[in-house]
């Protein structure tokens, strides 16, 4: 998930980058308002898009995760390791952000909804102008105008005939939209840069209808001519905004875009292109360091989640899917290369013939001796029968004759293969008597029944975590 957020975040980084390169300083104002509404959305929705045809296939093995089994001196009970990537902690902290973004919004609109005018004056065409005391505030939300007193008479018309442009282009419907998004990505900078990008060009919009009514000197002398005030309300096109009336003059002062620059729109295709290409071929990053057991229980689990996401693998083993699994299960060595997931060092090797499965896309999963029923039926069997054998069998003397304490944590690789057999057994615990003795008893598992896919059986790779809970 964190992946996908940050997905999000370059690629809205990308397309303000690229309209701030390349299309701002052209005046094609309806085109850029359309490009500044969409590509905040397409930077939220192309990460969640993955063409088939783009993924590097890759040569893969089903695999299963087993929940976890905790032993100790005379008992034994399996564990679920079902784990979220997002943390409660995480989840309040969101929540509280939409929720004071949300009285943040609220505490705006009732200030603009409870403003006193000193006249109130409705037009035919359903407008409505305001007149503020004691102000030279000018500017518009929805269908109603506010206009300080204190603008002289000579000013009034320009800026109201500006202001209706605002109202009705429903510029103002285009800020709240993003006011929405600050709400639900109000960790998003990105949002707000693209609402002060659009605010900007809007005020170019209405600009360019003035001065094709009415010559450009005399606006400029309009934008000049007051000592401005304005509070910053970020869903309100406000007219008077010195930070602004720079860039409007140096805006009104160019020449027409030619038609030839639309071409610079056709930019967005290779920009889109390379997203989708990245969306589709990228996985989530796996922490850099390697699983140690230390951690603690909800970080193991969410390593053997990773390494249960990352090694789907149809077929027999190959040589190097057995270094891709070594790759997760082993502590680097000094000079070994480092990856950042096993897909990673999988793509390397891939083999475009291949298909990608996911587990529970099998049509029928490997069997333990005994159990009936179906798919779901087989699976819970397996774990039950898996993790009863293993609490019956594993050697709890270890933990007093090698003078342990608390939990030790032990992962545990097997693979089912074609015939039944269990092979390729490997373990990882912090003492190496721990991890010969979870081999040792994975090797006692009866034969089984393979899995099957599409009439062809196949190995499958399973994840076996082991709390061994050591008893003084």
């Amino acid at each position: 998930m964190i992946h996908l957020l940050l997905q999000i975040f370059v690629f809205q980084c990308l397309f303000l980058a690229v309209y701030n390169l390349f299309l701002k300083k052209e005046t094609f104002f309806g085109l850029n308002r359309i490009y500044l509404l969409v590509t905040p959305i397409l930077g939220c929705i192309l990460p969640f898009i993955s063409l088939d045809f783009l993924q590097q296939t890759v040569p893969q093995e089903f695999v299963q995760q087993l929940p976890a089994v905790v032993i100790g001196a005379n008992t034994f009970e399996t564990i679920s390791t079902n784990t979220g990537t997002w943390i409660p902690g995480f989840l309040d902290i969101y929540f509280l952000g939409i929720t004071v973004s949300a009285l943040f919004f609220l505490y705006k609109y009732i200030k603009i909804a409870t403003l006193k005018s000193v006249v109130t004056i409705k037009n035919n065409d359903g407008t409505k102008l305001k007149i503020l005391p004691n102000t030279n505030t000018a500017f518009s939300f929805l269908n109603t105008i506010y206009l300080g007193e204190n603008i002289s008479e000579a000013n009034r018309l320009k800026i109201i005939a500006h202001e209706k442009i605002h109202l009705n282009d429903k510029h103002s419907l285009d800020l709240l939209f993003f006011e929405f998004l600050k709400i639900v990505f109000w960790f998003n900078p990105m949002v707000y840069l693209f609402q002060n990008q659009l605010a900007t060009l809007h005020e170019y919009i209405a600009d360019a209808k003035i001065t094709a009514q009415e010559s450009k000197a005399s606006y400029y002398q309009n934008l000049l001519s007051e000592v401005f005030q304005t509070e910053k309300i970020s869903f309100i096109n406000t007219f008077f905004n010195q930070s602004l009336i720079k860039k409007r003059i140096s805006m009104l002062q160019k020449s027409k875009s030619k038609k030839i620059a639309q071409l610079k729109y056709l930019l967005l295709l290779p920009v889109i292109c390379s997203m989708l290409f990245y969306a589709s071929c990228s996985n989530e990053p796996k922490a850099e360091e390697t699983l140690t057991v230390q951690q603690s229980d909800s970080e193991v689990m969410n390593k053997i989640n990773e390494l249960a996401e990352a090694i789907m693998k149809k077929g027999d083993m190959t040589p190097e899917e057995e270094k891709a699994l070594k790759l997760l299960t082993t502590p680097a060595q000094p000079g070994d290369k480092v990856y950042t997931s096993v897909q990673e060092y999988l793509n390397e090797t891939a083999d475009d013939s291949d298909k990608s499965f996911s587990f529970s896309e099998m049509e029928k999963v490997p069997t333990y001796p005994g159990c009936e029923g179906n798919n779901e039926a087989l699976k819970k069997c397996f774990t039950e029968r898996i993790s009863a054998f293993v609490g019956e069998n594993f050697n709890t003397k270890l933990g007093s004759d090698l003078g342990l304490t608390g939990r030790q944590r032990i992962l545990v690789q097997f693979k089912i293969d074609k015939s039944g057999q269990i092979v390729d057994v490997k373990a990882r615990a912090p003492k190496p008597e721990l991890e010969v003795e979870a081999v040792r008893v994975v090797k006692l598992l009866p034969q089984m029944q393979p899995g099957e896919q599409k009439g062809k059986k196949v190995g499958v790779i399973y994840s076996l975590p082991i709390v061994f809970d050591v008893v003084e």
